[in-house]
């Protein structure tokens, strides 16, 4: 079976605030989570065919994880269970303004479990991109497999798209995140990287250098999109560049999913009009899809499994287009 799009990375559970006990406890609900996952959502509400590889552990955890890709529709074949370690978890604590801070629970976790011998070949050379994070890059057998997997998808001629979706508390260092990162980077077609993560890698506080010094050192990379959070998005292709402004909600509650939300109604764009280069036009029309997505996901809570229908993007973005 072909897929449109196969991703690798983690699966995992993000404990979000839900209210207080009447004892006056915080209440935390357990929603699906983990990033490449949310993207994959989202395709899968767009009309793509989706798969996921990647590691839970056998747990209560693990059988809700696998439970709720089956229920969006994502395919679970590259799935795999630890019977030895456990899911890994996230606790997500929100701040007034929606944004987020994390603490993890991996130490180690099942997703950075996932070995070179779990993944099959044939999955990922059936599918047009391939789809992958850094998380899976923190640890040597998460990070054997990644790269067993990225010269997989290269030699099958798929597009490789990267989010580095940096989180800080998961890494040994920052210098050890640059390392993996840069391997990232020099592998991709298409680039997805918020506006705090292009500022930190490249030193520039100035988008357009920081893509300009990205360009420069990756030659392969095609398609780069800074995500800006409120300020809207950018698009930059070699020979130009485009940026459209946000969708801003009045009742946004968090913006968990935002990010993996836009990186998919890019990659809906990709798959729906080849990779190649865009008029400003056609870039234009492709950020406001992915930036109306992202504004809808900020109005509900969790991510993985309550994405918005092309239908409620569509009527949103067409507002602008």
């Amino acid at each position: 079976m072909t897929r449109d799009v196969v991703a690798l990375g983690e699966l995992l559970i993000d404990f979000t605030d839900s209210g207080e006990s009447a004892q006056g406890n915080p209440v935390m609900e357990a929603n699906p989570g983990g990033a490449p996952c949310n993207v994959l959502s989202m395709l899968t509400k767009l009309g793509h065919s989706t798969a996921f590889i990647g590691k839970v552990g056998k747990d209560m955890f693990g059988t809700q994880l696998e439970e709720a890709l089956l229920e969006v529709g994502i395919g679970t074949e590259g799935l795999i269970k630890d019977d030895k370690v456990h899911t890994t978890l996230a606790f997500v604590h929100t701040y007034p303004d929606g944004d987020r801070d994390f603490s993890f629970y991996r130490n180690p976790g099942a997703d950075m479990m996932l070995s070179k011998d779990d993944i099959d070949p044939e999955l990922i050379k059936s599918s047009k991109i391939f789809h992958m994070g850094s998380l899976s890059m923190t640890d040597e057998v998460c990070r054997e497999a990644t790269r067993y997997a990225v010269d997989i998808a290269k030699e099958a001629g798929c597009i490789i798209s990267f989010d580095p979706n940096l989180r800080e508390p998961l890494w040994e260092s920052l210098d050890a995140a640059r390392e993996q990162i840069a391997y990232g980077l020099s592998k991709c077609d298409i680039l997805k990287i918020s506006d705090n993560e292009i500022t930190w890698y490249t030193g520039e506080a100035d988008y357009d250098k920081g893509v300009e010094k990205l360009f420069a050192e990756n030659p392969e990379i095609k398609l780069i999109l800074v995500s800006m959070g409120r300020d809207g998005s950018r698009a930059y292709q070699k020979g130009g560049t485009c940026e459209a402004k946000p969708f801003i909600q009045e009742n946004t509650i968090e913006t968990t999913g935002a990010g993996d939300t836009f990186c998919a109604g890019i990659l809906h764009f990709v798959l729906e009009n080849g990779m190649r280069d865009y008029t400003e036009e056609e870039m234009k029309r492709m950020l406001t899809f992915a930036n109306a997505g992202a504004s809808i996901i900020t109005t509900r809570k969790g991510a993985l499994r309550v994405m918005p229908s092309k239908e409620e993007v569509m009527e949103l973005a067409s507002t602008r287009l």
